[in-house]
């Protein structure tokens, strides 16, 4: 595998790099989409369930599929892509990450420094005060557990018709805009407001990599576009930019 020597360049001279990670490199590892393929999940779409509305009709119900898909997601392992970011992290003076998945695999991976901007599956809110909570779990044939104030616990993730967390929006967009190199990896560019740090990036005197499966929406604005997995790609482009290192000293 090979890649132009100003990608290489990019990435061996900058000091500030963003990363915005979508779900094709969660993909790579296992992690299913929203529905469940049979079963009782099958039966339902993810607008039906991951909304407040949802919630409110049917608590136990909501909870009972972030269960499903909780159990699944803890038997996730990172894939190499996921750990080539955690050795780029140690690397660059400053090195961010942005994220539109929720299955916690960049912490499990060893990665630190993240923005989730749709929060986390293995962590739960209070649906009325927001008081924080780790990872619980609905025994069968028990209720949706209460916080303290007396409203329902949910889970800590952003629902359809919700908006992203305002602290989490404006640090990705900050990042993005101070970045040397944003690297957009496994993302379609079509979910907002996400799909615009890349172009923020862009505007602001950023070199842009994408790394995706297909061309994507902001494929033909990007300065790189590189086809595939990228559990193959990532690991591969990072070596050469180490030989190319190597190389120098």
């Amino acid at each position: 595998m090979t890649f132009s020597d100003q990608v290489i360049s990019k990435l061996l001279t900058a000091q500030r790099v963003a990363v915005l990670t979508g779900a094709g490199i969660s993909a790579e590892s296992g992690v299913p989409t929203f529905r469940g393929k049979d079963g009782l999940w099958g039966r339902f779409k993810a607008e039906e369930l991951a909304n407040p509305d949802a919630f409110l009709r049917n608590p136990q119900l909501v909870w009972e599929w972030y269960e499903f898909r909780r159990k699944i997601i803890r038997n996730v392992r990172p894939n190499p892509a996921h750990l080539t970011l955690v050795e780029m992290e140690k690397h660059f003076p400053h090195f961010s990450l942005c994220t539109q998945n929720v299955d916690n695999l960049h912490f499990k991976a060893g990665n630190r420094n993240i923005c989730e901007l749709h929060g986390n599956i293995l962590r739960n809110k209070c649906s009325g005060c927001g008081k924080k909570y780790g990872d619980l779990e609905l025994l069968p044939g028990c209720s949706v557990p209460r916080c303290h104030c007396g409203d329902l616990i949910r889970p800590d993730v952003v629902w359809f018709g919700e908006m992203l967390a305002k602290e989490a929006l404006e640090l990705a967009s900050y990042e993005a805009e101070h970045a040397d190199v944003l690297l957009s990896i496994g993302t379609s560019a079509v979910v907002y407001p996400a799909a615009m740090l890349p172009i923020q990036a862009k505007r602001s005197g950023a070199f842009v990599i994408e790394i995706n499966l297909e061309r994507t929406a902001i494929s033909h604005q990007v300065d790189a576009s590189l086809q595939g997995k990228s559990g193959e790609i990532l690991p591969a482009l990072w070596s050469a930019v180490l030989a190319k290192k190597e190389a120098r000293v």
